[in-house]
Protein backbone atom coordinates (compact mmCIF):
# COMPACT_ATOMS: atom_id res chain seq x y z
CA UNK A 1 0.00 0.00 0.00
CA UNK A 2 1.49 3.30 -1.04
CA UNK A 3 1.88 5.78 1.79
CA UNK A 4 1.20 8.79 -0.44
CA UNK A 5 -2.53 8.11 -1.06
CA UNK A 6 -2.99 7.06 2.57
CA UNK A 7 -1.44 10.27 3.85
CA UNK A 8 -3.43 12.35 1.37
CA UNK A 9 -6.61 10.66 2.58
CA UNK A 10 -5.66 10.86 6.25
CA UNK A 11 -5.07 14.59 6.36
CA UNK A 12 -7.99 17.01 5.84
CA UNK A 13 -8.15 19.24 2.78
CA UNK A 14 -7.15 22.79 3.58
CA UNK A 15 -9.41 25.58 2.50
CA UNK A 16 -8.47 27.23 -0.77
CA UNK A 17 -7.08 30.71 -1.06
CA UNK A 18 -4.49 30.36 1.72
CA UNK A 19 -0.84 30.59 0.71
CA UNK A 20 0.34 28.20 3.41
CA UNK A 21 -2.14 25.59 2.26
CA UNK A 22 -0.86 25.70 -1.32
CA UNK A 23 2.73 25.40 -0.16
CA UNK A 24 1.76 22.52 2.10
CA UNK A 25 0.22 20.60 -0.78
CA UNK A 26 3.54 20.87 -2.61
CA UNK A 27 5.38 19.63 0.44
CA UNK A 28 3.06 16.67 0.78
CA UNK A 29 3.65 15.80 -2.90
CA UNK A 30 7.41 15.96 -2.37
CA UNK A 31 7.11 13.68 0.65
CA UNK A 32 4.94 11.22 -1.21
CA UNK A 33 7.38 10.46 -4.03
CA UNK A 34 10.49 9.39 -2.05
CA UNK A 35 8.54 7.63 0.68
CA UNK A 36 7.78 4.55 -1.37
CA UNK A 37 5.56 1.97 0.23
CA UNK A 38 4.89 1.55 3.90
CA UNK A 39 6.49 -1.82 4.33
CA UNK A 40 4.31 -3.42 1.66
CA UNK A 41 5.91 -6.82 1.97
CA UNK A 42 6.02 -6.63 5.76
CA UNK A 43 2.39 -5.56 6.04
CA UNK A 44 1.24 -8.30 3.68
CA UNK A 45 3.04 -10.84 5.83
CA UNK A 46 1.52 -9.33 8.97
CA UNK A 47 -1.96 -9.52 7.47
CA UNK A 48 -1.45 -13.18 6.66
CA UNK A 49 -0.38 -13.94 10.22
CA UNK A 50 3.12 -13.72 11.68
CA UNK A 51 4.80 -16.47 13.59
CA UNK A 52 6.33 -15.88 16.99
CA UNK A 53 9.96 -14.88 16.82
CA UNK A 54 12.37 -16.42 19.31
CA UNK A 55 13.67 -13.33 21.10
CA UNK A 56 17.30 -14.03 21.85
CA UNK A 57 17.58 -10.81 23.81
CA UNK A 58 21.20 -10.57 24.74
CA UNK A 59 22.51 -14.07 23.96
CA UNK A 60 19.51 -15.69 25.67
CA UNK A 61 20.30 -19.10 24.12
CA UNK A 62 23.83 -19.40 25.56
CA UNK A 63 22.44 -18.20 28.87
CA UNK A 64 19.72 -20.86 28.83
CA UNK A 65 22.23 -23.58 28.01
CA UNK A 66 24.44 -22.61 30.91
CA UNK A 67 21.52 -22.72 33.35
CA UNK A 68 20.02 -25.94 32.02
CA UNK A 69 16.92 -24.24 30.64
CA UNK A 70 15.69 -24.47 27.06
CA UNK A 71 16.29 -21.42 24.86
CA UNK A 72 13.60 -18.80 25.16
CA UNK A 73 11.06 -18.34 22.38
CA UNK A 74 8.03 -16.16 21.87
CA UNK A 75 8.41 -12.48 21.28
CA UNK A 76 6.54 -10.00 23.45
CA UNK A 77 3.69 -8.02 22.12
CA UNK A 78 3.54 -4.27 21.76
CA UNK A 79 0.59 -1.93 22.10
CA UNK A 80 0.97 -1.21 18.42
CA UNK A 81 1.60 -4.56 16.79
CA UNK A 82 1.37 -8.31 16.40
CA UNK A 83 4.12 -10.85 16.86
CA UNK A 84 7.31 -9.94 15.00
CA UNK A 85 8.07 -11.21 11.54
CA UNK A 86 10.80 -13.73 10.88
CA UNK A 87 14.23 -12.28 10.39
CA UNK A 88 14.64 -10.75 7.00
CA UNK A 89 17.40 -9.33 4.89
CA UNK A 90 17.43 -7.34 1.70
CA UNK A 91 19.24 -4.86 -0.44
CA UNK A 92 19.29 -1.12 0.05
CA UNK A 93 16.65 -0.82 -2.65
CA UNK A 94 14.33 -3.04 -0.63
CA UNK A 95 15.02 -0.96 2.45
CA UNK A 96 14.03 2.20 0.61
CA UNK A 97 10.83 0.56 -0.55
CA UNK A 98 10.08 -0.57 2.98
CA UNK A 99 10.68 2.73 4.74
CA UNK A 100 8.09 4.45 4.79
CA UNK A 101 5.80 12.41 23.54
CA UNK A 102 8.27 16.65 26.38
CA UNK A 103 11.35 17.27 29.46
CA UNK A 104 13.87 16.79 32.29
CA UNK A 105 13.05 18.30 35.64
CA UNK A 106 9.48 19.30 36.03
CA UNK A 107 11.09 22.66 36.46
CA UNK A 108 11.59 22.64 32.77
CA UNK A 109 8.26 20.97 32.42
CA UNK A 110 10.15 19.26 33.19
CA UNK A 111 29.22 -8.79 28.30
CA UNK A 112 28.91 -11.65 28.24
CA UNK A 113 31.92 -14.02 28.40
CA UNK A 114 32.52 -17.69 27.83
CA UNK A 115 33.12 -17.91 31.57
CA UNK A 116 29.80 -17.47 33.39
CA UNK A 117 31.60 -15.94 36.35
CA UNK A 118 32.54 -12.95 34.20
CA UNK A 119 28.93 -11.85 33.67
CA UNK A 120 28.36 -8.27 34.75
CA UNK A 121 24.78 -8.06 35.96
CA UNK A 122 24.79 -4.27 36.31
CA UNK A 123 26.32 -3.28 32.99
CA UNK A 124 25.80 -5.25 29.81
CA UNK A 125 23.98 -8.43 30.72
CA UNK A 126 20.22 -8.50 31.34
CA UNK A 127 19.22 -9.10 34.93
CA UNK A 128 17.92 -12.66 35.20
CA UNK A 129 15.15 -13.05 37.77
CA UNK A 130 15.93 -15.63 40.43
CA UNK A 131 12.45 -16.77 41.40
CA UNK A 132 11.16 -20.01 39.78
CA UNK A 133 8.11 -18.27 38.32
CA UNK A 134 10.18 -15.54 36.67
CA UNK A 135 12.49 -18.19 35.20
CA UNK A 136 9.45 -19.92 33.73
CA UNK A 137 8.18 -16.58 32.40
CA UNK A 138 11.37 -16.24 30.39
CA UNK A 139 10.92 -19.63 28.69
CA UNK A 140 8.11 -19.49 26.13
CA UNK A 141 7.20 -21.94 23.42
CA UNK A 142 5.91 -21.28 19.94
CA UNK A 143 2.59 -23.00 20.61
CA UNK A 144 2.07 -21.19 23.93
CA UNK A 145 0.03 -17.96 23.91
CA UNK A 146 1.82 -14.88 25.18
CA UNK A 147 -0.12 -14.08 28.34
CA UNK A 148 0.19 -10.56 29.72
CA UNK A 149 1.05 -10.56 33.42
CA UNK A 150 2.01 -6.93 34.03
CA UNK A 151 -0.44 -4.02 33.80
CA UNK A 152 0.69 -0.42 34.36
CA UNK A 153 -1.36 2.78 34.52
CA UNK A 154 -0.02 6.34 34.73
CA UNK A 155 -2.59 8.87 35.91
CA UNK A 156 -3.47 11.65 38.39
CA UNK A 157 -0.73 14.24 37.76
CA UNK A 158 -0.14 16.36 40.85
CA UNK A 159 1.69 19.66 41.21
CA UNK A 160 4.25 20.12 44.00
CA UNK A 161 5.56 23.54 45.02
CA UNK A 162 8.65 23.94 47.21
CA UNK A 163 10.89 26.88 48.03
CA UNK A 164 13.36 25.63 45.41
CA UNK A 165 11.27 24.24 42.59
CA UNK A 166 7.87 23.36 41.24
CA UNK A 167 7.33 19.96 39.65
CA UNK A 168 4.70 17.42 38.68
CA UNK A 169 4.44 13.84 39.92
CA UNK A 170 2.35 11.08 38.36
CA UNK A 171 0.66 8.18 40.06
CA UNK A 172 1.77 4.77 38.78
CA UNK A 173 -0.41 1.75 39.53
CA UNK A 174 1.05 -1.67 38.78
CA UNK A 175 -0.91 -4.93 38.84
CA UNK A 176 0.92 -8.19 38.28
CA UNK A 177 0.80 -11.95 38.80
CA UNK A 178 4.58 -12.44 38.64
CA UNK A 179 6.17 -14.37 41.47
CA UNK A 180 9.21 -12.09 41.81
CA UNK A 181 6.97 -9.25 43.00
CA UNK A 182 6.16 -9.14 46.71
CA UNK A 183 2.56 -8.12 46.09
CA UNK A 184 0.02 -8.18 43.28
CA UNK A 185 -0.55 -4.42 43.27
CA UNK A 186 1.66 -1.37 43.82
CA UNK A 187 1.02 2.37 43.85
CA UNK A 188 3.85 4.93 43.72
CA UNK A 189 4.37 8.49 42.55
CA UNK A 190 7.19 9.47 40.18
CA UNK A 191 8.45 12.69 38.61
CA UNK A 192 10.12 13.06 35.24
CA UNK A 193 13.63 12.78 36.70
CA UNK A 194 12.76 9.26 37.84
CA UNK A 195 11.64 8.25 34.35
CA UNK A 196 14.87 9.68 32.95
CA UNK A 197 16.91 7.65 35.46
CA UNK A 198 15.08 4.46 34.44
CA UNK A 199 15.76 5.08 30.75
CA UNK A 200 19.47 5.64 31.42
CA UNK A 201 19.75 2.47 33.50
CA UNK A 202 18.05 0.41 30.80
CA UNK A 203 20.48 1.76 28.20
CA UNK A 204 23.43 0.87 30.46
CA UNK A 205 22.18 -2.66 31.09
CA UNK A 206 21.03 -3.35 27.51
CA UNK A 207 23.07 -1.11 25.17
CA UNK A 208 21.88 -2.69 21.91
CA UNK A 209 18.20 -3.17 22.74
CA UNK A 210 15.77 -0.56 21.44
CA UNK A 211 14.59 1.34 24.53
CA UNK A 212 11.27 3.20 24.07
CA UNK A 213 11.74 6.99 23.93
CA UNK A 214 10.68 9.40 26.64
CA UNK A 215 8.80 12.62 25.82
CA UNK A 216 11.17 15.50 25.17
CA UNK A 217 12.33 18.19 27.57
CA UNK A 218 10.21 21.28 27.51
CA UNK A 219 11.35 24.66 28.83
CA UNK A 220 9.02 27.58 29.39
CA UNK A 221 10.71 30.71 30.67
CA UNK A 222 9.24 33.95 31.95
CA UNK A 223 5.89 32.44 32.91
CA UNK A 224 4.35 32.41 36.37
CA UNK A 225 2.17 29.40 35.56
CA UNK A 226 4.49 26.94 33.87
CA UNK A 227 2.04 24.07 33.60
CA UNK A 228 -1.08 23.85 31.51
CA UNK A 229 -3.58 21.01 31.45
CA UNK A 230 -3.10 20.12 27.77
CA UNK A 231 0.65 19.78 28.11
CA UNK A 232 0.46 17.74 31.31
CA UNK A 233 -2.10 15.39 29.76
CA UNK A 234 0.05 14.94 26.65
CA UNK A 235 3.02 14.09 28.82
CA UNK A 236 1.00 11.70 30.99
CA UNK A 237 -0.07 9.73 27.91
CA UNK A 238 3.53 9.59 26.65
CA UNK A 239 4.84 8.35 30.02
CA UNK A 240 2.05 5.77 30.17
CA UNK A 241 3.06 4.46 26.73
CA UNK A 242 6.76 4.48 27.71
CA UNK A 243 6.20 2.19 30.71
CA UNK A 244 3.82 -0.14 28.89
CA UNK A 245 6.20 -0.57 25.96
CA UNK A 246 8.89 -1.63 28.46
CA UNK A 247 6.42 -3.98 30.17
CA UNK A 248 5.60 -5.62 26.81
CA UNK A 249 9.26 -6.04 25.84
CA UNK A 250 10.42 -9.67 26.28
CA UNK A 251 13.75 -8.66 27.89
CA UNK A 252 13.36 -5.18 29.38
CA UNK A 253 10.30 -6.23 31.37
CA UNK A 254 12.52 -8.38 33.64
CA UNK A 255 15.06 -5.63 34.35
CA UNK A 256 15.63 -5.17 38.09
CA UNK A 257 15.72 -1.37 37.90
CA UNK A 258 12.33 -1.44 36.15
CA UNK A 259 10.93 -3.50 39.01
CA UNK A 260 12.36 -1.07 41.57
CA UNK A 261 10.90 1.87 39.66
CA UNK A 262 7.42 0.32 39.79
CA UNK A 263 7.45 -0.82 43.41
CA UNK A 264 9.82 1.23 45.59
CA UNK A 265 8.67 4.13 47.70
CA UNK A 266 10.33 7.51 47.13
CA UNK A 267 13.03 7.10 49.81
CA UNK A 268 13.78 3.53 48.65
CA UNK A 269 14.17 4.69 45.06
CA UNK A 270 16.56 7.48 46.14
CA UNK A 271 18.64 4.94 48.04
CA UNK A 272 18.69 2.59 45.05
CA UNK A 273 19.85 5.37 42.74
CA UNK A 274 22.88 5.97 44.95
CA UNK A 275 23.98 2.36 44.46
CA UNK A 276 24.69 3.02 40.78
CA UNK A 277 28.16 3.79 39.38
CA UNK A 278 29.84 6.82 40.91
CA UNK A 279 30.55 10.08 39.14
CA UNK A 280 34.20 9.23 38.38
CA UNK A 281 33.20 5.85 36.98
CA UNK A 282 30.55 7.43 34.74
CA UNK A 283 33.02 10.06 33.55
CA UNK A 284 35.54 7.36 32.72
CA UNK A 285 32.97 5.40 30.75
CA UNK A 286 31.95 8.55 28.87
CA UNK A 287 35.55 9.42 27.94
CA UNK A 288 36.15 5.85 26.80
CA UNK A 289 32.97 5.82 24.71
CA UNK A 290 33.88 9.13 23.05
CA UNK A 291 37.37 7.85 22.22
CA UNK A 292 35.97 4.66 20.67
CA UNK A 293 33.31 6.55 18.71
CA UNK A 294 35.96 8.87 17.25
CA UNK A 295 38.05 5.87 16.29
CA UNK A 296 35.11 4.22 14.52
CA UNK A 297 34.87 0.69 13.17
CA UNK A 298 36.87 -0.57 10.20
CA UNK A 299 34.45 -3.19 8.91
CA UNK A 300 30.84 -2.98 10.04
CA UNK A 301 28.97 -6.17 9.00
CA UNK A 302 26.82 -5.80 5.90
CA UNK A 303 23.55 -6.42 7.75
CA UNK A 304 24.29 -3.53 10.10
CA UNK A 305 25.24 -1.31 7.17
CA UNK A 306 21.79 -1.98 5.71
CA UNK A 307 20.23 -1.36 9.10
CA UNK A 308 22.03 1.97 9.38
CA UNK A 309 20.87 2.98 5.88
CA UNK A 310 17.31 2.11 6.82
CA UNK A 311 17.53 4.28 9.95
CA UNK A 312 18.85 7.27 7.99
CA UNK A 313 16.10 7.04 5.37
CA UNK A 314 13.42 6.42 7.97
CA UNK A 315 14.58 9.41 10.02
CA UNK A 316 14.36 11.74 7.03
CA UNK A 317 10.88 10.59 6.03
CA UNK A 318 9.31 10.46 9.48
CA UNK A 319 10.67 13.92 10.33
CA UNK A 320 9.15 15.29 7.12
CA UNK A 321 5.79 13.67 7.85
CA UNK A 322 5.90 15.10 11.38
CA UNK A 323 6.59 18.58 10.02
CA UNK A 324 3.76 18.39 7.48
CA UNK A 325 1.31 16.99 10.04
CA UNK A 326 2.10 19.80 12.48
CA UNK A 327 1.55 22.42 9.77
CA UNK A 328 -1.75 20.86 8.75
CA UNK A 329 -2.92 20.94 12.35
CA UNK A 330 -1.87 24.58 12.64
CA UNK A 331 -3.81 25.44 9.45
CA UNK A 332 -6.89 23.65 10.77
CA UNK A 333 -6.63 25.50 14.07
CA UNK A 334 -6.47 28.88 12.34
CA UNK A 335 -9.41 27.94 10.09
CA UNK A 336 -11.44 26.85 13.10
CA UNK A 337 -10.71 30.02 15.09
CA UNK A 338 -11.78 32.23 12.17
CA UNK A 339 -14.91 30.22 11.39
CA UNK A 340 -16.13 30.45 15.01
CA UNK A 341 -16.50 34.22 14.59
CA UNK A 342 -18.88 33.99 11.61
CA UNK A 343 -21.82 32.29 13.35
CA UNK A 344 -22.53 35.05 15.93
CA UNK A 345 -22.09 37.70 13.22
CA UNK A 346 -24.82 36.15 11.08
CA UNK A 347 -27.15 35.93 14.07
CA UNK A 348 -26.69 39.65 14.78
CA UNK A 349 -27.14 40.41 11.11
CA UNK A 350 -30.46 38.53 11.01
CA UNK A 351 -31.85 40.82 13.71
CA UNK A 352 -31.57 43.84 11.42
CA UNK A 353 -32.71 42.18 8.17
CA UNK A 354 -36.26 40.92 8.52
CA UNK A 355 -36.50 39.63 4.94
CA UNK A 356 -33.24 37.68 5.26
CA UNK A 357 -33.62 36.64 8.91
CA UNK A 358 -34.41 32.97 8.25
CA UNK A 359 -31.71 32.64 5.61
CA UNK A 360 -29.05 34.24 7.80
CA UNK A 361 -30.00 32.07 10.76
CA UNK A 362 -29.74 29.02 8.52
CA UNK A 363 -26.24 30.08 7.45
CA UNK A 364 -25.27 30.59 11.12
CA UNK A 365 -26.55 27.10 11.97
CA UNK A 366 -24.57 25.60 9.09
CA UNK A 367 -21.39 27.38 10.23
CA UNK A 368 -21.93 26.06 13.75
CA UNK A 369 -22.16 22.47 12.46
CA UNK A 370 -19.00 22.99 10.39
CA UNK A 371 -17.19 24.26 13.49
CA UNK A 372 -18.14 21.16 15.48
CA UNK A 373 -17.08 18.85 12.64
CA UNK A 374 -13.75 20.67 12.25
CA UNK A 375 -13.11 20.53 15.98
CA UNK A 376 -13.78 16.78 16.02
CA UNK A 377 -11.42 16.26 13.07
CA UNK A 378 -8.71 18.30 14.79
CA UNK A 379 -9.15 16.23 17.93
CA UNK A 380 -8.61 13.04 15.93
CA UNK A 381 -5.52 14.49 14.31
CA UNK A 382 -3.99 15.62 17.60
CA UNK A 383 -4.81 12.42 19.51
CA UNK A 384 -4.45 9.67 16.91
CA UNK A 385 -1.88 10.72 14.31
CA UNK A 386 0.44 13.40 15.70
CA UNK A 387 1.55 11.50 18.85
CA UNK A 388 2.34 8.32 16.87
CA UNK A 389 4.33 10.15 14.21
CA UNK A 390 6.27 12.17 16.77
CA UNK A 391 7.00 9.10 18.89
CA UNK A 392 8.71 7.51 15.89
CA UNK A 393 10.67 10.72 15.30
CA UNK A 394 12.07 10.13 18.79
CA UNK A 395 12.55 6.44 18.00
CA UNK A 396 14.70 7.38 14.99
CA UNK A 397 17.01 9.32 17.31
CA UNK A 398 17.07 6.39 19.74
CA UNK A 399 18.01 3.97 16.95
CA UNK A 400 20.98 6.12 15.97
CA UNK A 401 22.18 5.91 19.58
CA UNK A 402 21.78 2.11 19.58
CA UNK A 403 23.87 1.79 16.41
CA UNK A 404 26.53 4.04 17.91
CA UNK A 405 26.72 1.88 21.06
CA UNK A 406 27.01 -1.30 18.95
CA UNK A 407 29.86 0.27 16.97
CA UNK A 408 31.61 1.24 20.21
CA UNK A 409 31.55 -2.38 21.39
CA UNK A 410 33.01 -3.56 18.08
CA UNK A 411 35.59 -0.74 18.05
CA UNK A 412 36.82 -1.88 21.47
CA UNK A 413 37.35 -5.39 20.10
CA UNK A 414 39.12 -4.05 16.99
CA UNK A 415 41.53 -2.01 19.13
CA UNK A 416 42.50 -5.10 21.18
CA UNK A 417 43.03 -7.18 18.03
CA UNK A 418 45.31 -4.48 16.63
CA UNK A 419 47.28 -4.36 19.87
CA UNK A 420 47.70 -8.14 19.77
CA UNK A 421 48.85 -8.01 16.14
CA UNK A 422 51.47 -5.38 16.94
CA UNK A 423 52.33 -7.09 20.27
CA UNK A 424 52.19 -3.83 22.17
CA UNK A 425 51.08 -5.53 25.40
CA UNK A 426 51.02 -8.87 27.23
CA UNK A 427 49.93 -11.42 24.60
CA UNK A 428 48.22 -13.80 27.04
CA UNK A 429 46.27 -10.99 28.69
CA UNK A 430 45.20 -9.57 25.33
CA UNK A 431 44.09 -13.00 24.12
CA UNK A 432 41.88 -13.40 27.17
CA UNK A 433 40.39 -9.92 26.77
CA UNK A 434 39.74 -10.52 23.07
CA UNK A 435 37.85 -13.71 23.89
CA UNK A 436 35.59 -11.82 26.28
CA UNK A 437 35.06 -8.98 23.82
CA UNK A 438 34.20 -11.41 21.01
CA UNK A 439 31.43 -12.83 23.20
CA UNK A 440 30.28 -9.33 24.05
CA UNK A 441 30.13 -8.28 20.39
CA UNK A 442 28.24 -11.45 19.44
CA UNK A 443 25.70 -10.93 22.19
CA UNK A 444 25.26 -7.26 21.28
CA UNK A 445 24.73 -8.12 17.62
CA UNK A 446 22.23 -10.89 18.38
CA UNK A 447 20.28 -8.67 20.75
CA UNK A 448 20.03 -5.88 18.19
CA UNK A 449 19.06 -8.19 15.31
CA UNK A 450 16.29 -9.83 17.32
CA UNK A 451 14.95 -6.54 18.68
CA UNK A 452 15.23 -4.87 15.27
CA UNK A 453 12.71 -7.18 13.60
CA UNK A 454 10.33 -6.80 16.52
CA UNK A 455 10.56 -3.00 16.45
CA UNK A 456 10.19 -2.77 12.67
CA UNK A 457 7.02 -4.84 12.67
CA UNK A 458 5.54 -2.75 15.50
CA UNK A 459 6.49 0.46 13.68
CA UNK A 460 4.75 -0.62 10.49
CA UNK A 461 1.62 -1.65 12.37
CA UNK A 462 1.51 1.55 14.47
CA UNK A 463 1.93 3.95 11.55
CA UNK A 464 -0.40 2.03 9.27
CA UNK A 465 -3.07 1.98 11.99
CA UNK A 466 -2.66 5.71 12.72
CA UNK A 467 -3.07 6.73 9.06
CA UNK A 468 -5.92 4.30 8.44
CA UNK A 469 -7.85 5.51 11.49
CA UNK A 470 -7.28 9.12 10.48
CA UNK A 471 -8.45 8.43 6.93
CA UNK A 472 -11.62 6.71 8.13
CA UNK A 473 -12.34 9.59 10.49
CA UNK A 474 -11.97 12.16 7.70
CA UNK A 475 -14.13 10.14 5.30
CA UNK A 476 -16.85 9.96 7.93
CA UNK A 477 -16.50 13.69 8.62
CA UNK A 478 -16.84 14.66 4.95
CA UNK A 479 -19.78 12.29 4.46
CA UNK A 480 -21.62 14.07 7.24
Amino acid sequence: MSLGPVFALAVPRLRSGRGAGAGLAGEAQDAREPMGTLGGAGLAAAAGGARTLGMEGECRAPQARSSGLPARGGGGESPGGDAPLPGSSGSSAFLQAEVLDLDEDEDDLEVFSKDASLMDMNSFSPVMPTSPLSMINQVKFEDEPDLKDLFITVDEPESHVTTIETFITYRIITKTSRGEFDSSEFEVRRRYQDFLWLKERLEEAHPTLIIPPLPEKFIVKGMVERFNDDFIETRRKALHKFLNRIADHPTLTFNEDFKVFLTAQAWELSSHKKQGPGLLSRMGQTVRAVALSMRGVKSRPEEFMEMNNFIEIFSQKINLIDKISQRIYKEEREYFDEMKEYGPIHILWSASEEDLADTLKGVASCIDRCCKATEKRMSGLSEALLPVVHEYVLYSEMLMGVMKRRDQIQAELDSKVEALTSKKADTDLLTEEIGKLEDKVECANNALKADWERWKQNMQNDIKSAFTDMAEENIHSYEQ
